[in-house]
């Protein structure tokens, strides 16, 4: 029984250890593939990030040359050319604020998600702005795409609040009707100082029975509707509100530029330089000129295969490129698409795509800035944006780092170009180089407004140092730029106050 026993101990030693040996070699060979898998997702991802640093990439020679191909398209638009990608449409303004300018006025500054409504109360020369209110109303998403009577009659009711709420500080002679500088963010064929009948929509509107309307009647008609006694005595665009309120600061500025939801510049002009102005030339010898460079193409823009689709899907495919390439409205969905094809091709968030990420504009681009400038040594805001928006609850710090170098990628390239179509406007004035002649350079300010450049820190740092660039050393020491916040809604109210059907009384 001892010798059994014995032979029997030995047996099943010896099949425990088999297994043991079996269940280890099966241990090991899970983990040489896992180790394999890992190490082939990390090749996947690295060339998806290759793929995409590439085909984002914005050298200084492009650069230069995407300005180039900017002037062009700007004197195409000059001259009239249908074909040309840059509209540059005559504004009517030919004289920008002086700081004379007296008397209460309205500004409205619709330009996006939001709309501004806002008053001022301006003193004229030496007191300048004395008492300024705003108030700032979301529209409700339906309304972007609803009709024009529903739009605009939201807007007046709101303004028509607003107005209600005008205090001590402000005062209206009496007999007078109150006055209102309608910015209007979206491309109009401006046929006076205060009329122009829209173009197209931009910005994800797609507004039904408005295109080849006059859109100061479309409000006045909706003011009146109110039963709100107010005069709209200047159409302008975002932009060029932005360049009046930036002029009424700083004699030298010469170009604004929106860098927000979308993006826009307007800059001042030589009218003898224009050659579709067909009326007398203004006795200042200027004319503004607003660009609509959100339109402008190029073969040489960066486009890769996520701008080629993300404006497939559009609401409005084939235009507004360059708009879609560096605004906030997009910035986040590029990000967003992406990460999707690394979650695809490369099983960034492991083996199942979070379905949150294939909702088209889920990333907002203010999400995209927020990790862009975590530096926490966890990146816990990457961590906590990935778990919120894309639905990741459990991401590695490899994952956060590849997420927050995607933003970085993206950001960059918008900047870069908006710095190459600032170039662009300088080269078209000859501000960027030294005057011929010799001299002293003259001083150059440009006036910037937008959430994307105000908000993005890392966004408008680069843009900077791009210009800076650009220019060169001896240039861009004479050129600055400028945050004009809520310019745009001020300069509304200034040109209002110049265009004042009261000005000649005054």
């Amino acid at each position: 029984m001892g010798k059994a026993a014995a032979v029997g101990t030995a047996v099943v030693v010896c099949a425990a250890v088999g297994t043991a040996v079996v269940l280890a070699r099966r241990r090991r060979r899970e983990a040489e593939r896992l180790e394999g898998a890992a190490a082939e997702r990390k090749r996947k991802v690295g060339a998806v990030i290759e793929d995409v640093e590439r085909t984002l990439s914005t050298p200084t020679a492009l650069l230069r040359s995407i300005a180039g191909d900017m002037v062009s398209e700007m004197e195409r638009g000059l001259r009239g050319d249908i074909h040309s990608a840059v509209k540059m449409l005559i504004t009517y303004v030919d004289n920008l604020p002086t700081g004379n300018e007296q008397g209460l006025f309205y500004a409205l500054d619709l330009g996006g998600t939001n709309f501004r409504v806002l008053r001022v109360q301006l003193g004229g020369k030496g007191k300048r702005v004395i008492h300024q209110q705003y108030n700032e109303v979301s529209i409700p998403p339906h309304l972007m795409v609803g009709t024009s009577m529903e739009l605009f009659d939201f807007i007046a009711a709101a303004l028509s609040k607003f107005v209600e709420t005008e205090g001590d500080d402000f005062h209206l002679p009496e007999g007078r009707q109150r006055e209102l500088g309608f910015t209007f963010s979206f491309p109009v064929n401006q046929t006076s100082i205060s009329s122009g009948t829209l173009i197209k929509w931009t910005k994800g509107f797609s507004i039904s029975g408005t295109v080849g309307e006059d859109v100061v009647s479309e409000l006045s008609k909706a003011m009146d509707r109110q039963g709100l006694d107010m005069k709209v005595t200047a159409l302008v665009n975002d932009t060029v509100g932005t360049l009046a309120g930036g002029r009424y600061a700083d004699n030298d500025v010469v170009a604004a530029i929106i860098l927000g939801t979308g993006t826009n510049a307007a800059y001042v002009e030589h009218a003898n330089t224009i050659p579709k102005w067909t009326g007398l030339l203004p006795k200042s010898g200027n004319m503004v000129i607003n660009t609509e460079w959100g339109s402008f193409k190029s073969d040489k823009l960066p486009l890769s295969e996520f701008d080629k689709a993300m404006d497939f899907e559009s609401l409005n495919p084939g235009e507004q490129i360059y708009e879609k390439m560096i605004s906030g409205m997009y910035l986040g969905e590029i990000v967003r698409r992406i990460l999707l094809k690394l979650a695809h091709d490369a099983s960034l968030f492991g083996n199942v795509v979070p379905p949150k990420l294939e909702q088209p504009f889920v990333l907002r681009t203010p999400d995209m800035s927020a990790m862009h400038h975590d530096s926490s040594h966890d990146l816990n805001i990457v961590g906590a944006k990935l778990k919120d928006i894309v639905g990741v609850a459990d991401t590695s710090l490899e994952v956060r780092y590849i997420a927050r170098h995607i933003c970085d990628i993206v950001a960059e390239r918008a900047a870069r170009l908006a710095a190459a179509g600032i170039f662009g406007i300088l080269k078209k004035l000859g501000r960027d180089k030294p005057p011929s002649a010799g001299g002293k350079m003259p001083r150059t300010a440009i006036a910037l407004d937008g959430g994307l450049y105000e908000h993005y820190k890392k966004f408008s740092s680069c843009l900077e140092s791009t210009l800076t660039d650009l220019l060169g050393e001896d240039v861009s020491s004479s050129v600055v730029t400028k945050l004009a916040n809520d310019g745009s809604g001020i300069g509304a109210a200034l040109l209002a106050a110049s265009h004042s059907q009261y000005a000649e009384v005054d």
